[in-house]
């Protein structure tokens, strides 16, 4: 009886892996189809004539402010990265450790946790109490923000998740699929991440191009790692394989964070 049931759970498994990477192909297919070519995802006409401002007529306040905001940005893609490259290290190297600091298991899911705190706090600091903005008014208006933040929740509720199934305390089967949903969800949220700061000057049309690619990049690695992770849930004779293939995209997704630039 345990045996059926286990196959069962297992084919489920494969089927809703299965859907869900038909599924992130098929968006990244249209995305591809319905992306013009040299042009910016989100700029609609105003956006695009404001954009198109030549850095000579932005005032010293205005060039200060965007030079602020790209470094802002950077820095938050990079310490983004050196969590995950932090968490994949860990992870694959636990093993080796487990017998002498059992507590290791618990470092990974911190780093999720930690990023995700830095995430919610510290990704648009012209919110209070850095800012003079208030959240409710900027979630509400700037869809950027709302984007941050909801990237903050998924960290948090990742890192909180697996924190609990290291510890023991969550043990549930649909407890396994929480990382893949998750980051294969995230990963396709980032195709439509608006990113509105810093889209000035004669060179905003490459500027966007280069980050839309970048952040292609990561939704196709996030979206390998998600369906990694999850097949390291499954029991069959590739779980090994998949137990350390999931850790090491985490450390590309990383790299490539850590390399962001605008």
């Amino acid at each position: 009886m345990d045996g059926t049931k286990t196959l069962s759970d297992r084919r489920q498994t494969w089927l809703w892996l299965t859907a869900v990477g038909a599924l992130s192909l098929a968006t990244l297919l249209l995305l591809f189809l319905r992306l013009p070519p040299q042009e910016p995802l989100h700029a609609g006409h105003h956006e695009h004539e404001h954009m198109s401002m030549p850095m000579a007529e932005l005032t010293p306040a205005m060039q200060a402010k965007l030079l602020a905001d790209k470094s802002e940005s950077e820095f938050n893609h990079h310490l983004a990265g050196f969590f995950l490259v932090l968490a994949g290290a860990f992870i694959l190297l636990q093993s080796l450790w487990m017998e002498r600091w059992p507590q290791l298991k618990y470092v990974w899911p911190l780093c999720f946790l930690l990023s995700g705190i830095f995430v919610l706090v510290w990704s648009d600091t012209e919110l209070w109490p850095f800012g003079h903005r208030e959240w409710l008014e900027a979630l509400r208006h700037n869809q950027e923000v709302l984007q941050h933040k909801a990237f903050a929740v998924l960290l948090l509720v990742l890192g909180v998740t697996e924190y609990q199934r290291a510890q023991g305390v969550l043990r549930a089967a649909w407890s396994g699929s929480v990382f893949p949903a998750l980051a294969i969800g995230g990963s396709l949220l980032l195709l439509f991440h608006r990113h509105e700061g810093g889209m000035q000057g004669p060179n905003h049309v490459e500027l966007m191009a280069r980050i839309q690619s970048e952040h292609l990049s990561y939704t196709v690695t996030g979206i390998g790692l998600g369906l990694a992770k999850g097949l390291a849930e499954v029991k069959s004779r590739f779980q090994g394989g998949f137990g350390k293939m999931w850790p090491l995209l985490m450390i590309v997704l990383g790299v490539l964070l850590m390399f962001y630039r605008e």
